[in-house]
């Protein structure tokens, strides 16, 4: 018997990855990397909630309609989710932006993708590059907040890259109990991939995010990260997710307003998807 499998229906217009020239690329990076960059993080965190508030706004609602129509081909989109927080109604853009869903997806595979987006990054967690960060060398360790070694060098990496216009939550991979959570302040730089050509991961050695790890039913850990970039104001967990409790596949892990990446190290490899491939919450990982 087949597996019972159904996923967000998104429809989008467009793909999520961009192609931009290298020159192109530098620039951006320029921008985000080394003028944005070097804004003090704590000032970069007071202009992105200033900037959040015009998303809060009752009249940012009107929005919504003329975004969904121009975004995704699918006419009723809007019907898989709800407005957040009991609301019968989208009362800003916010509340689209951290729409939920109306149930979530039906599978039986043993782990899952935890969130909507493209895939930008896929290697093994030793062929990840280190980088400097502000003066200092990073590894994908410092990522995850870890040193290095805590992490199986033959654990799988994955980032997934939430446009604007993919549904913003996070979802538990797998079935399994929450062994550490950890909030590391850091900036807020750009998180679109294509303007870091060689390093699309490179927002996650710098930026603000949560880490939490899980441990499944094998006893293994999966050590995800959520982070967050310009326009973040708020990160909110669920109250379920605290160290020690048990966590349902596909129970709601992780809320970021306006703007995420979601690191993953896995000890298995995906096993239907390859790097710049698009991934929807749900689907067999």
């Amino acid at each position: 018997m087949q597996p019972h499998h159904q996923s967000i229906n998104s429809k989008f217009r467009k793909t999520d990855n961009v192609v931009l020239s290298d020159s192109d690329a530098a620039f951006y990076k320029y921008l985000s990397v080394k003028i944005w960059g070097n804004i003090p993080s704590p000032i970069q965190r007071k202009l992105s909630k200033i900037y959040t508030k015009i998303y809060d706004t009752p009249l940012s609602k009107q929005f919504i309609k003329p975004y969904c129509k121009f975004h995704y081909n699918d006419p009723n989109y809007l019907d898989q989710f709800k407005p957040p927080n009991g609301k019968t109604r989208y009362e800003s853009f916010q509340d689209f932006f951290i729409r939920q869903l109306k149930e979530v997806p039906l599978t039986r595979s043993f782990s899952v993708w935890p969130c909507e987006g493209l895939l930008c990054d896929l290697e093994k967690v030793k062929d990840i590059k280190d980088i400097s960060v502000k003066g200092d060398i990073s590894t994908v360790y410092n990522i995850f907040g870890l040193k290095e070694g805590d992490i199986p060098e033959d654990y799988t990496f994955s980032n997934v890259f939430l446009h604007n216009k993919n549904y913003h939550r996070i979802h538990t991979p797998i079935t399994g109990t929450i062994s550490r959570i950890q909030h590391i302040k850091g900036d807020l730089v750009v998180l679109r991939p294509w303007i870091y050509k060689h390093n699309p991961s490179l927002p996650a050695f710098r930026n603000e995010r949560v880490n939490i790890d899980i441990v499944d039913g094998l006893g293994r850990t999966w050590y995800l990260s959520v982070v967050g970039g310009p326009a973040v104001g708020t990160i909110e967990l669920p109250e379920k997710v605290a160290v020690g409790n048990t966590i349902e596949k596909l129970d709601e892990l992780a809320l970021f307003y306006l703007g995420s990446t979601c690191c993953m190290a896995a000890p298995i490899a995906p096993k239907h998807n390859e790097k710049n491939s698009l991934v929807e919450v749900g689907n067999t990982y």
